[in-house]
């Protein structure tokens, strides 16, 4: 069974923090959710987003990726469904990434731009692709990475849970080994300090906690302008 911590911080900008996390050793189920929609919409639709998909997984037959899958899409019904009964939750999403761990296999689902990352020896690589205007329209269209930066819809999201029936869930399946660490965060995170920076804490002497920390410290020492959420597996 793999090591895990998981850290979740207001940031030093938003009044709220609308992003959920979760660490259920037993399911082998590990979520990050990054919610929208204003007032406390966000809020609710990351943490009903996050207890479906455990919900859903601990009645699972099977811990497989058709089980994430149809977890993440049980999500997307409840929140939708939600917004429906509520009108103060209506316009409400969440980004949503998660780990399942079955060993020998882990299964990697994702919706939005809340990202998992895969550390080994010294390596750090992204395992999911953002769903984003910048990532599926603007780098399609060659635009380079300095207007993409500042581009007007570098925000835009092309799919979250809760805003439409046709879900996209995007799915990856790994057989980890000895010394792999796997992060899973918002894009409190991943937008606002770099990917050198994010390599060097995973790979320092540290503990997994103290990882957390460091990655939510440099996220606020950048300026903290979102929630920041990480949660740290390792092997």
């Amino acid at each position: 069974m793999p090591a895990a911590y998981g850290l979740s911080d207001l940031g030093c900008v938003r009044k709220n923090n609308e992003d959920t996390l979760l660490i259920d050793p037993v399911l082998g189920l590990y979520l990050v959710a990054d919610g929208m929609g204003g007032a406390q919409a966000g809020e609710e639709a990351s943490r009903l987003a996050v207890e479906t998909v455990a919900e859903s997984v601990a009645v699972a037959l099977r811990n497989d990726e058709n089980a994430l899958v149809r977890a993440f899409q049980r999500a997307n019904r409840r929140v939708i469904d939600r917004a429906h009964t509520d009108p103060s939750f209506d316009g409400m999403g969440t980004t949503l990434v998660g780990v399942l761990d079955d060993g020998p296999y882990i299964y990697v689902a994702s919706v939005g731009d809340s990202r998992a990352y895969l550390y080994e020896s010294g390596i750090l690589s992204l395992i999911t692709d953002d769903q984003t205007w910048v990532n599926e329209v603007g780098r399609v269209l060659g635009l380079d990475e300095s207007t993409l930066r500042v581009h007007p819809m570098r925000h835009v999201l092309t799919m979250a849970v809760g805003v439409t029936d046709d879900l996209r869930v995007q799915t990856y399946h790994l057989i980890p080994r000895q010394g792999w660490q796997i992060l899973l965060c918002s894009d409190g995170l991943h937008g606002v300090i770099d990917h050198e920076t994010i390599k060097n804490v995973l790979g320092s002497e540290i503990s997994l906690d103290a990882k957390c920390h460091s990655l939510i410290e440099s996220a606020r020492n950048a300026g903290g302008p979102d929630n920041v959420t990480a949660v740290l597996i390792s092997w």
